[in-house]
């Protein structure tokens, strides 16, 4: 209902102002009328007391319109960040992915900004198209002989500026195109740096084959496009112009040397270019909206469509018996390579109250596999299946809720949103002490005074968030490899058998080989597949152990 009331309320907005703008072009034609008359038959009271009203209402319809038309841009602005940010959330993971960061960044940004405003134009252009046909109403009136003449050289600058038109519209495609590597690399300078300032060949590079080129491309396509477009504009002023001269060499032979009528006719179409020069300079606006809806669209996302994806109701989380895979595969498509890398299949069984490391070299598909396990991914092949139930789209939000995962590139709230806890303050504080963050980092209501911490203790952050959650299975994604050799034997030796003990299942990315003797189970990948599958044989906790490994009955 929100949606739809918020939705209501700015049609009625918009026709209101639509309304308010045709009320102020009527009464710029009528004042114009009334100068006409004015300069025929004198200073009569009746005609100033009527062109003084015509003033006012000109005065207070125009401010309503232009501030309705402000609210409804400003409006239309965050209705449709937030759509398109419902929308962002609701889109599959992978898809995002594919999409690249950069894209998203720029439709939330600049093509949302472009949109509403050509909204707006859209709404300023047809007030402005009313005004020019209220004028050629009383143009006809003056003299349908003569209108005849205005329409047929109308006619022919519609022509003259559509041609031009078509081609700006098409420099500010490849101009929206060359934004995209703009963004792209707007990233790579914030996230890159430290790399960039570590390289000059690097930085030199990137900035003449990447950078520039994009910002040079960005420039020289709007600036062929608005010029364009000026020439357009500017050819149509110039016609009205034409078209006076016209009226004055033929205007004896139409009207029959009717003096108020040619007086008239001069006057209206005078006052028709201030419109007329508004339509023009509105129309590439409005062709750069398109545009920016056009690319929103070609990212998967709809700017009309109401987000189809519904959060599911907060339901109990269950216990669990068994997760299980079967035959999941899933199937990467490398750009410009028809074949696909095949990650899988995989048959696997995970089970409560056990630690479980996934091992095996770079690019083996460790990372992959949790994303498929936790209903990031879903499988091109075979079924996830929770206590006999398939995960499908209908559940898999619900699904998700039994994870708490800490990536390895994981990013920071500052805000602890999501945590239900009433003791939230002595609870955190109390992890903040165990995570040896007490010195560094408060809770300050739900939020955290500071994330600007070493990547180490960053992740010591998101492993309190993910304390918090409370959740039945917890994944951490090389997450000790940022530890200093203190704190990563207690993460092996004290905080997994704590999570075990409290009866969670615990799941590992790792490389630490000195480690394994505290995981309950080991998978192995290589180069898509499970290597192995063993249980482990208990040692004492030592960096130098000899882990015995069983297979997995």
């Amino acid at each position: 209902m929100r949606w739809s009331s918020e939705s209501k309320a700015s049609r009625i907005m918009f026709v209101c102002g639509v309304l308010a703008g045709l009320i102020t072009g009527a009464s710029n034609v009528a004042i114009i009328a009334v100068i006409n008359l004015i300069l025929a038959k004198g200073l009569l009271a009746p005609l100033l007391w009527r062109f003084a009203g015509l003033c006012a209402v000109i005065f207070l319809s125009g401010l309503t319109s232009q501030n309705l038309m402000m609210r409804l841009v400003a409006r239309a602005t965050r209705d449709l960040r937030i759509k398109l940010s419902r929308q962002i959330l609701s889109v599959p993971y992978r898809q995002l992915e594919q999409l690249g960061v950069h894209r998203i960044l720029c439709a939330l940004t600049d093509d949302i900004t472009v949109v509403a405003a050509g909204f707006g134009n859209l709404a300023f252009l047809g007030t402005q198209l009313a005004v020019m046909t209220a004028c050629l109403v009383y143009l006809g009136w003056l003299s349908w002989r003569m209108l005849i003449v205005v329409l047929a050289c109308m006619v022919v600058g519609i022509f003259c500026y559509h041609v031009p038109s078509s081609r700006s519209a098409r420099y500010f495609h490849r101009m929206r195109e060359f934004w995209d590597v703009c963004f792209k690399s707007f990233r790579a300078i914030t996230e890159g740096i430290k790399e960039l300032k570590l390289n000059r060949e690097r930085r030199r590079a990137f900035m003449a084959e990447q950078l520039e080129p994009a910002i040079k491309g960005v420039y020289r396509h709007e600036v062929i496009a608005e010029t364009i477009a000026h020439i357009a504009s500017s050819g149509g002023q110039t016609l009205f112009f034409v078209l006076i001269g016209l009226i004055l060499i033929i205007a004896p032979r139409l009207a029959a040397s009717d003096h108020q009528a040619l007086t008239g006719y001069t006057l209206t179409i005078l006052f028709m270019i201030t419109p007329l020069s508004a339509v023009l300079y509105t129309i590439p606006a409005v062709s750069r909206a398109h545009v920016a809806a056009e690319k929103v669209n070609a990212l998967g996302l709809s700017l009309t469509a109401h987000c189809t994806e519904r959060d599911a109701q907060g339901e109990a989380l269950q216990p669990w018996k068994q997760l299980r895979l079967s035959a999941v595969a899933h199937l990467y498509q490398c750009e410009g390579n028809p074949d696909k890398f095949r990650l899988g299949p995989f048959d696997l069984v995970l089970y409560p109250r056990e630690v479980v490391f996934l091992i095996g070299g770079n690019g083996s598909g460790k990372t992959t596999l949790a994303k498929l396990l936790i209903g990031l991914y879903e499988p091109d092949e075979g079924t996830i299946a929770l206590d006999g139930t398939a995960i499908t789209s209908d559940n898999r939000d619900n699904y998700r809720e039994l994870f708490s995962v800490v990536f390895s590139d994981c990013y920071l709230f500052e805000n602890l949103y999501g945590v239900d806890n009433k003791n939230l303050k002595v609870v955190t504080e109390q992890y903040l002490r165990d995570l040896r963050l007490s010195s560094k980092v408060a809770i300050e209501g739900s939020k955290l005074s500071t994330i600007d911490l070493s990547q180490g203790q960053r992740k010591r952050l998101a492993l309190l968030s993910a304390y918090l959650e409370d959740r039945p299975i917890y994944v951490f994604d090389e997450w000790a490899s940022d530890q200093d050799p203190e704190f990563k034997h207690v993460f092996y030796y004290e905080i997994l058998p704590d999570l075990k003990a409290k009866g969670k299942t615990v799941i590992v990315i790792s490389h630490d080989d000195h480690y394994y003797n505290s995981a309950d189970r080991i998978i192995k990948l290589d180069n898509g597949q499970v290597e192995y599958d063993r249980r482990i044989q208990r040692a004492a906790p030592s960096e130098n152990v000899s882990i015995a490994v069983a297979p997995l009955a």
